[in-house]
């Protein structure tokens, strides 16, 4: 079965064309459709086997990051999305797109309840850098199996990771941390290894059965050597590890994974 990646685009959403870039960088076939577009023909979705929420600005974040387009999803397509899932199919959402997972209530349990938020960082800033991120092996991610650790740019002014206790216990529990912050040694630490404040250095999560992903770091901007800002000093020494995340989309639904 070949990779085929539905990419969302318009109402402020900014990376479509990065996601499409990256998913057919690994051999995947990627089709940018309008959130409108989507919602006028709901059976649209059926024929892709990878539903990308890129990152941006959806809606402006009027009410906040991401919550617009949460909650139109999970108005107009909440069981669409559950038919999706329970057929094995791929959920990514980056940055503005993992804030959309959260607030739709598909992170982390898919229950249509938002249990967790990505609020204001701590430094009270819009940050943008390059983080250490380190997996978990134990989790259930597919989008993260068998890579240890990636190095992503950051561009978020909300981005940090917050729950009440009994949900970060579950999300502890059941490994659903799939990605941390991580200093150079690969050890979890503080600013500016963690640019936002995140509980347990939390940058990327997903749900029980490893099929939705959502993280705040941007893969599909780093897919070549030459996306870092220091390619010319660092060649050689830089693997873009961003594709490895689409490569194990990839691999998932050639059965592979």
């Amino acid at each position: 079965m070949i990779l085929k990646a539905l990419v969302l685009c318009g109402e402020g959403i900014n990376t479509e064309y990065e996601m499409a870039h990256a998913v057919k960088t690994v051999g995947g076939i990627a089709n940018i459709l309008h959130v409108n577009a989507l919602l006028s023909n709901k059976k649209l979705l059926h024929d892709y086997n990878l539903l990308i929420f890129p990152g941006g600005f959806s809606f402006g974040d009027e009410l906040g990051s991401g919550k617009v387009l949460a909650d139109i999803f999970a108005n107009e397509m909440w069981n669409e999305l559950m038919t999706f899932i329970s057929q094995k199919k791929l959920i990514l959402g980056v940055c503005n797109g993992f804030q959309v997972l959260v607030k739709m209530g598909l992170l982390p349990d898919l229950s249509g309840h938002q249990k967790t938020t990505l609020s204001y960082n701590d430094s009270g800033r819009f940050e943008d850098r390059w983080v250490y991120l380190k997996t978990n092996p134990l989790s259930p991610c597919i989008f993260t199996k068998r890579i240890d650790s990636l190095y992503l740019p950051v561009r978020h002014g909300e981005g940090k990771f917050i729950t009440d206790e009994k949900t970060l216990g579950y999300i502890a529990e059941k490994n659903l941390y799939a990605i941390q912050y991580v200093d150079r040694s690969g050890n979890l630490a503080g600013y500016p290894y963690n640019p936002n404040g995140s509980l347990m250095n939390i940058a990327g999560l997903c749900d029980e059965s490893g099929q939705v992903f959502g993280l705040m770091p941007h893969p599909e901007a780093y897919t070549h050597f030459t996306n870092h800002p220091r390619w010319t000093r660092l060649e050689g020494l830089l693997k873009p590890n961003g594709l490895s995340i689409f490569e194990n989309a990839k691999k998932y639904v050639e059965g592979k994974l």
